[in-house]
């Protein structure tokens, strides 16, 4: 069983408004990103809001499998809000991370790196494109002490040299697709 840690704390400062309501086809960002995982394997939702999260709540689904939690302390960072929702996801073997402005991937990819973490075990499994890393990376729920551990400032990246990552490459450009800058989101539109 798999959960996810779809992320919407942070202040979206380049992008000038929340990234999570950038408009995709007459969604949301998050809309779009709550439909992938609700048409995928995975077990439990848990939106991690902070900086924004009255303008975002609204656009939140009601359903038995999304839980919405609030980070105080969104201004910290990611890891922050990662730690946050980490301490709701019990009774899981892993935890995806999918951050709001990655909106683009599929909920078939989603359920390949699901199967693969199912199958082998590993501590990270991170999904590639044309070998190119991307997201929703899982993170195996064996990690979840030293994550919680982890200060604020540092990164999940820095996981990485004591458990190095096993890759999935799927054929899904959306892994890799992501945006900061209201220039970044129209390119990926366009394209």
């Amino acid at each position: 069983m798999i959960n996810c840690l779809l992320l919407s704390a942070g202040l979206s400062e380049r992008f000038g408004s929340p990234k999570a309501l950038a408009p995709i086809a007459g969604k949301t960002a998050i809309e779009q990103v709550q439909l992938a995982l609700l048409q995928s394997s995975c077990a439990k939702i848990i939106i991690v809001l902070g900086a924004h999260a009255d303008k975002i709540h609204p656009y939140i689904f009601i359903h038995n499998r999304i839980y919405v939690v609030y980070n105080k302390n969104y201004y910290f960072g990611q890891t922050s809000s990662v730690q946050v929702g980490l301490k709701q996801a019990e009774n899981s073997n892993g935890i995806m991370l999918w951050p709001v402005d990655c909106p683009f991937i599929q909920s078939s990819t989603v359920d390949q790196a699901i199967d693969q973490f199912e199958k082998n075990g590993p501590d990270i499994l991170i999904p590639t494109y044309q070998g190119k890393k991307g997201h929703p990376p899982i993170f195996n729920q064996r990690l979840k002490t030293k994550i919680l551990d982890l200060p604020t400032g540092s990164g999940l990246n820095s996981i990485f040299t004591a458990h190095p990552p096993q890759t999935i490459e799927i054929n899904d450009s959306g892994i890799i697709k992501s945006f900061n800058t209201p220039e970044e989101f129209k390119k990926l539109i366009n394209n």
